[in-house]
């Protein structure tokens, strides 16, 4: 019975065979065997297709008998699963050989086969020498913490760095899972930390509480690696535009907000943004970024080259009188650093880099800081409390290895960068006899202001290729958004999108209408896989005090702490917000010739994924804050955060290089050398 609903869920056609065919079978015995709610929820729909005598009818009676169940959970379910058996990367059992691949015409480009490299374990941990004391301890190797240790390290400081996760590289985590990675994590992801033992709860718009898993959805995960999410973003290195820091200034702040201005202007920000373009290596064209202020030296490597899409959005520009740009990269254009320039492979959000070429902390701050020989870097620890004396002054970290023995380290200076969500968790179960509430929380702001970033989407649908295979696929943007836009407190980035993979497409870019089976649906995909175009962007969110981190009362992980509680949702001026951008990407699709425009509605919800911000502001006031302008935690004058939680608000734009300059900014301080 299953393969008879296979061959008519994705049937033959002149030019290409059924389901069957491209492996779906192969796919589904192997799904079924690891998920068994799934295999008998199908098996109860296919119980009752057999009783309606399903096998017996022919073509027409058999498409006629299932949409009488197309809109029924178990039809939803295996549609969409004999689609990621057709459509995701050899590895999963399906699609022999990328057949469907090659029906499409999507061309992976990595130098070992679709699915990468062979599967390998994760590297082996580093181990701590037994060292007990430091002058600096970083907690976190991702962006923030990355930079720290390299501008300590070399300044003279000795540094431990301490980082749950491992080393990862692309031969040990590169496979190229299509269901399993950080942009499409279905069932697993290909980083830290691990699926047991690590669950956060997630807190309904009802106030009801869910456990949920580092790959799901409720989780908001940031990977958990040395060089954590730089290690597979998509490495878009844009600057914050300059009214980006005085937002309240100049819209107010709207009633239920927690809406501030930076206790800092752009300029103030500019030379670290200069240090860190310069010493990660980023591609673009500096002169086109009307949104900065001056800048004192260019990019270190041109752009990397258009793509399908580039003429088509400039010629829908140019009909608007929209002023575009190239979004700066954190990738090789040309060969840098002693590394190769990108290769151009059809998958690179989500994935390490095949060739090296996309620059994170893993392979270029870090690499610095253990270079000097006064960097220590530990991997597979958690942090589990910031130690404090009998004064409250802080002394070190304690932490578990691998194996769950505790340790504890000493440091004239300790530094947190273990994401906006996790440094808050920290900080709450550093509770002392001192400070009942958390380290750093006697005003109550650690673990509020939660922030994310809003992605408005938009796609169209045109009569000539604007999707191609070739990588990283982003080549031109618009910032007239982000600000001066009628009725509309700031704005947002639009941008075209990553390469997307053709499971990805499958699940994010047909249009709502389009059933999800049958001819149509395979149609579809066949015929416009290059001809379908996303427009995508952060918008700069209006932090709400209600969007919040705290520590569950009775959820603990692996190591007995208690884990991250994550509540509230987006102010309804960012989803206003939201809409606004998402009608001027339409509005750009629709200059640019699409014959049709698409797109989900944003809705309201927690926003607190990979860009994660906010839940540790700095400021002027200990009444308002946790941290002053220099990153140190109020009451505390040898303890500091160098991540995004420090972001008063997080910009309209990828955020990741504010993370770093002031990181290097905060590093600078402490060293001495500004």
């Amino acid at each position: 019975m299953l393969r008879a609903v296979i061959a008519r869920l994705y049937p033959a056609d002149a030019q290409h065979g059924d389901g069957l065919a491209f492996g779906a079978l192969d796919y589904l015995e192997r799904h079924f065997a690891a998920h068994p709610t799934d295999r008998q929820s199908v098996a109860a729909g296919l119980e009752a297709l057999a009783a309606a005598g399903f096998a017996d009818l022919d073509i027409q009676a058999q498409d006629n008998l299932l949409t009488r169940y197309e809109q029924e959970a178990w039809f939803l379910r295996l549609a969409e699963l004999v689609a990621e058996g057709i459509y995701a990367d050899p590895g999963n059992g399906g699609n022999p050989g990328a057949a469907s691949w090659a029906m499409l015409g999507y061309a992976h480009g990595l130098p070992d086969g679709p699915s990468g490299p062979p599967a390998q374990d994760a590297p082996p941990s580093r181990g701590h020498s037994g060292t007990l004391r430091y002058d600096t301890i970083i907690v976190g190797a991702g962006a923030g913490g990355g930079v720290a240790a390299a501008v300590l390290a070399e300044a003279g400081h000795h540094v431990l760095l301490l980082e749950r996760g491992v080393e990862r590289s692309y031969a040990d985590s590169g496979h190229r899972d299509h269901l399993r990675n950080h942009r499409l994590s279905l069932y697993g992801h290909n980083t830290g930390p691990d699926l047991a033992g690590n669950p956060r709860v997630f807190v309904d718009a009802n106030g009801h509480e869910h456990m949920a898993a580092p790959h799901e959805p409720g989780y908001h995960n940031i990977a958990a690696a040395v060089g954590s999410g730089t290690t597979l973003y998509g490495a878009m290195a844009w600057r914050f535009h300059r009214d980006d820091f005085r937002m309240a200034s100049l819209y107010g702040v709207p009633e239920g907000s927690s809406l501030v201005d930076w206790p800092m202007d752009s300029d103030a920000l500019a030379p670290w943004y200069d240090r860190v373009e310069a010493e990660l290596g980023v591609s673009g064209d500096a002169a086109r970024h009307s949104h900065e202020g001056a800048r004192d030296r260019p990019y270190a490597m041109p752009p990397l080259p258009p793509a399908p899409q580039t003429p088509t959005l400039v010629a829908g520009a140019a009909a608007l009188g929209l002023s575009t740009t190239v979004p700066p990269l954190a990738t090789n254009s040309v060969p840098h650093d002693g590394r190769g320039a990108c290769i151009g492979c059809g998958a690179c959000v989500g994935f390490p880099c095949p060739v090296n070429a996309k620059n994170g902390s893993h392979n270029t701050f870090i690499r610095r800081a253990l270079a000097t020989g006064r960097c220590e870097l530990v991997t597979g620890v958690m942090v589990t409390k910031v130690d404090t004396d009998t004064a409250g002054r802080v002394t070190g970290v304690s932490f578990a290895d691998p194996d769950g023995a505790i340790h504890g380290v000493r440091a004239k200076t300790v530094v947190l960068a273990a994401s906006a969500i996790e440094t808050a968790r920290l900080l709450l179960n550093s509770a002392s006899s001192r400070e009942l509430e958390g380290l750093g929380n006697a005003s109550d702001q650690v673990g509020r202001h939660l922030q994310g970033h809003v992605y408005p989407q938009a796609y169209g649908l045109f009569d000539h290729t604007v999707h191609g295979s070739t990588g990283p696929g982003v080549t031109i943007a618009t910032t007239q958004f982000s600000h001066g836009n009628p009725g509309i407190i700031g704005g947002g980035l639009i941008a075209d999108d990553f390469i997307l993979p053709p499971i990805l497409f499958w699940k994010s870019c047909l249009p709502p209408d389009l059933p999800r089976w049958g001819q149509a649906a395979k149609a579809f995909m066949r015929d416009n896989f290059h001809k379908v175009l996303r427009l995508t962007g952060p918008i700069h969110e209006i932090p709400n005090p209600m969007s919040r981190v705290t520590v569950s009362a009775s959820l603990r992980d692996r190591w007995g702490l208690p884990v991250a509680r994550l509540s509230g949702s987006i102010h309804p001026e960012s989803l206003r917000t939201a809409l606004y951008v998402q009608q001027r990407a339409f509005d750009w699709l629709d200059a640019s010739g699409a014959s049709r425009h698409w797109g989900p509605v944003p809705a309201m919800g927690l926003s607190a994924g990979q860009h994660q911000a906010g839940t540790c502001r700095m400021g002027t006031d200990p009444a308002h804050s946790v941290t002053d302008t220099e990153g140190r935690v109020w009451g505390h004058d040898n303890l500091y955060i160098c991540d995004g939680s420090v972001h008063p608000t997080n910009g309209g734009f990828n955020p990741f290089l504010t993370i770093m300059a002031m990181s290097y900014r905060t590093a600078a301080g402490l060293a001495g050398r500004r």
